[in-house]
C-alpha cells in the first residue's frame, strides 16, 4: 500500500483499492483527432520521450473538442406553429417540417411514462415533440391541459429576466436610450465613449445618403423644388438625431440610489443573527456561489437551482460578454436568468472598457431583476486577456477605475469585483488594488487566492487573501480556493479577516458542500442519494432547456461537463482518513455498490452510461470531449 500513499494521492481504506487495476480507456464517444492525439502520447511515452511541448499540451483546455451530437437541420424539426397548435405565418415559405405523420414516423420511442413539465406545471410546453408526450397527447396528438393546475403562466412565474423582443429589437438597431451613459461617461472619461461616437458618425452617414437619394429622385422627377426636400431631410434628421442627446459635460451627475436591501446588508445582518456564543467560526458568514460560464460551463441555472436545495446563500450567474449583451444575443443573455429560489442573485459582467461596461449596466438596472452586478476581474482565459478582459483589468488601473466609478454611477444595485491575486506568478497586486476599490465605492471584493498563469497549480495563497482583507477592512473581502470541507472553510473564517467564501470547483465536486459547513459534519451521501441528484439535475434542464430531443441534448451535454467534476469525489466511507483534499486524486478504487463504482470512473465513457440512464440513449455518431482536461487535480 506504499505506492498509494504517497503525496497528492488520497488514503483510501484498504479494502477497496483495486492495487493491479488499470481501466481500460473507452475511445467509443472520442473523436478520430482525439484518438490520434492518444496514440501519439502513448508512443512517446513508451519510447521514454516526453517532450516539454507536449506536457504543456496536457494542461489547461481541450481547446479542439469535438461537436457534441449531430447537428439537426430546421426540415428535420417540427414547425413551432404545429407544436403550438396555431396557424404558421410562414404558409409554404417556411423552412420547417409541416408534416406530422411523417414526424410521428421518425420520432424516437419516449423514454418514460411521465412528464416532469406536465406534472409540475400542467401543460408541456413542448407538445408532440416532447420525448415524454404519451401522457399529455390525446388521440388526435393534440397537447393536453392536466385538470387541477395551474397552465405554462406558472412555469413563466418561477424565472424572470429573461430577454423581450421589443427589447432585442431596440439593442438590434441602436435605439435603446442610452442618454444616462452619456452623460456619465462625458463627465468621467470623455474619450471613452467610442461606441456613441460610433453610432453618431453611423447615423450621419445614412442621413447623407438618404437626402443624397432624396435629391437626385426629385431632380429626375423635376416635381419639387430642391430646397424643399432640404428642409424635409433637417426634420428627419432631427428625429434621427433625438435617439443620440448631446449632453453637457458639466453637468452634475448625482450617485444612482441604491436599494435598500443590498448585498452588504444581508452580509452583516446574517453575520449578526448568525453568531452566538456556541457558535463556531464556520457558522458565520453566508456562502458565495460563482461560476465562470468560460471556465466551469456548467454554472448554469439547473446547476444553482441543485446548490440552493443544499443551501447556498448567494448565487451569481455565469460570466456574460458585455459586448453580446449590448447587441442583444439569446444566448448571452440566457446567463442571466434568475429561478425564483435564488433569493439574493447578482450577474457577472466580463468587459474591458467603460463606455460598453456602463451601457450594460444601466442596461440591466433599467431591465432585469438582480441584488447585485459583478465585474469579472479574475478569468485567466487567453481570449479575454488579450482583449484586456478578465484578469488583465488588473493591470490597467486607469481603465478599472474609469469602469468602476462610471457603472456605479448608473447602477441602483451594489457593485463587486472579483479578482485573482495577480497576472503573473510571484508578483501579487491584489494588495495594492484593495484600497483603490475601497475609495471607489465598491461593495465588496471576491479574491482568488491564485494569479492568472497560475491556473489551478499549486495551492491557494490564504496568507495573502487574510492580508488583503485586512487592508480590505470595512469593505468585505470574500476569499476563494481549494474549500472541499467544512474544515477547511472553518479554518481560512478562523485564521483570516474574510466575511465569507466563494465556491467554485468545491461546489462541482460535491455540491452538498454547502449543508456540510452549515450543519458542521461530513455528509457520507450514497450513491443512490446522488443519482437522485442527477434526476432532479436532468429535471431542472428540462425546464430550461425543453424536453424535446434538442432541449434533452443540451441537459446531457452540461450534465457530461458536470459529471467530469463530480467524479472526482471521493466518498467518506471510503477514505482512511477523513477529510478529502481538492488536489489529491484517489487510487482506482472499488465502491461500496456497483453505482458508486461507476461513479468514481475517470472514463468519459462510462459519463455518458449515466447521461443514458437518466436521458436515453445517445444519438449516433455522439462524441464527447470535456471542455476542461478534469483529470489534472494539480
Amino acid at each position: 500500500m506504499a505506492d498509494f500513499h504517497k503525496p497528492g494521492v488520497a488514503r483510501l481504506k484498504p479494502e477497496f483499492v483495486l492495487a493491479d487495476y488499470r481501466p481500460k480507456i473507452d475511445t467509443e464517444y472520442l473523436s478520430q483527432e482525439t484518438k490520434d492525439e492518444m496514440a501519439e502520447l502513448d508512443k512517446d511515452k513508451e519510447a521514454g520521450d516526453e517532450p516539454q511541448a507536449k506536457r504543456i499540451k496536457l494542461k489547461g483546455r481541450n481547446k479542439k473538442r469535438p461537436i457534441v451530437g449531430k447537428k439537426r437541420l430546421p426540415a428535420d424539426k417540427l414547425c413551432p406553429a404545429i407544436v403550438q397548435e396555431r396557424d404558421c405565418q410562414f404558409g409554404e415559405k417556411c423552412k420547417f417540417n409541416h408534416d406530422l405523420k411523417k414526424y410521428l414516423d421518425e420520432k424516437p420511442p419516449d423514454l418514460g411514462e411521465e412528464c416532469y413539465l406536465f406534472e409540475t406545471y400542467g401543460k408541456c410546453p413542448c407538445g408532440v415533440t416532447c420525448r415524454y408526450a404519451k401522457p399529455h397527447l390525446d388521440k388526435d396528438f393534440k397537447n393536453i391541459t392536466k385538470p387541477g393546475l395551474e397552465t405554462m403562466e406558472k412555469k413563466t412565474d418561477t424565472v424572470s429576466n429573461v430577454l423581450t423582443k421589443d427589447l432585442q429589437h431596440l439593442l438590434w438597431k441602436r435605439k435603446y436610450d442610452f442618454s444616462k451613459t452619456d452623460a456619465v461617461l462625458e463627465k468621467l472619461c470623455p474619450s471613452a465613449n467610442h461606441q456613441k461616437k460610433l453610432a453618431e458618425s453611423y447615423l450621419k452617414k445614412q442621413e447623407t445618403k438618404k437626402a443624397e437619394s432624396e435629391i437626385a429622385a426629385e431632380r429626375s422627377e423635376n416635381t419639387e423644388p430642391e430646397n424643399k426636400n432640404a428642409a424635409s431631410s433637417q426634420v428627419e434628421n432631427g428625429s434621427n438625431d433625438s435617439n443620440i442627446q448631446v449632453i453637457n459635460s458639466k453637468l452634475d451627475i448625482p450617485p444612482a440610489p441604491i436599494k435598500k436591501v443590498p448585498i452588504l446588508l444581508f452580509i452583516y445582518s446574517y453575520n449578526e443573527t448568525s453568531a452566538t456564543p456556541d457558535s463556531t467560526a464556520g457558522q458565520n458568514a453566508p456562502v458565495l456561489l460563482f461560476f465562470l460560464v468560460i471556465q466551469f460551463q456548467v454554472g448554469n441555472l439547473p446547476f444553482r437551482r441543485i446548490c440552493k436545495q443544499y443551501g447556498a446563500d448567494i448565487t451569481c450567474g455565469e460570466m456574460a460578454m458585455c459586448t453580446n449583451l449590448l447587441q442583444g444575443q439569446q444566448s448571452e443573455w440566457a446567463l442571466l436568468k434568475r429561478h425564483k429560489s435564488e433569493d439574493l442573485f447578482g450577474v457577472q459582467l466580463c468587459g474591458g472598457y467603460p463606455d460598453s461596461m456602463t451601457r450594460c449596466a444601466q442596461l440591466i438596472c433599467e431591465n432585469i431583476d438582480v441584488d447585485f452586478i459583478d465585474i469579472n476581474c479574475g478569468c485567466p482565459i487567453d481570449l479575454i486577456f488579450n482583449k484586456g478582459e478578465g484578469s488583465a483589468l488588473m493591470g490597467r488601473q486607469s481603465k478599472f477605475e474609469q469602469i468602476v466609478t462610471s457603472m456605479k454611477s448608473v447602477m441602483n444595485v451594489p457593485l463587486t469585483v472579483k479578482m485573482r491575486t495577480g497576472i503573473h506568478d510571484n508578483k501579487n497586486i491584489a494588495h495594492t488594488l484593495v484600497p483603490h476599490l475601497k475609495d471607489w465605492g465598491v461593495a465588496m471584493t471576491t479574491l482568488h487566492g491564485r494569479s492568472r498563469t497560475q491556473r489551478y497549480t499549486k495551492t491557494a495563497d490564504w496568507e495573502y487573501i487574510n492580508n488583503c482583507a485586512e487592508i480590505a477592512d470595512p469593505m468585505p473581502l470574500f476569499g476563494n480556493g481549494d474549500i472541499l470541507t467544512y474544515e477547511d472553510y472553518n479554518m481560512h473564517r478562523k485564521n483570516s479577516a474574510i466575511s465569507g467564501v466563494m465556491l467554485a470547483r468545491g461546489a462541482l465536486i460535491k455540491p452538498w458542500l454547502f449543508t456540510e459547513i452549515k450543519e458542521q459534519r461530513h455528509w457520507d451521501i450514497s450513491s443512490t442519494e446522488r443519482f437522485d441528484m442527477l434526476k432532479d439535475y436532468v429535471h431542472f434542464g428540462m425546464d430550461n432547456w425543453g424536453s424535446d430531443q434538442q432541449g434533452l441534448e443540451i441537459t446531457r451535454r452540461f450534465l457530461l461537463e458536470w459529471l467530469s467534476f463530480l467524479y472526482r469525489y471521493i466518498p467518506v466511507g471510503i477514505l482512511e482518513h477523513v477529510p478529502q483534499l481538492i488536489n489529491e486524486r484517489p487510487p482506482f478504487y472499488r465502491g461500496r455498490d456497483e453505482m458508486e463504482t461507476l461513479m468514481a470512473s475517470p472514463n468519459c465513457g462510462d459519463w455518458v452510461k449515466i447521461s443514458e440512464m437518466l436521458l436515453g440513449k445517445v444519438p449516433d455518431g455522439f462524441t464527447f470531449l470535456p471542455k476542461h482536461k478534469a483529470n489534472a487535480y494539480k
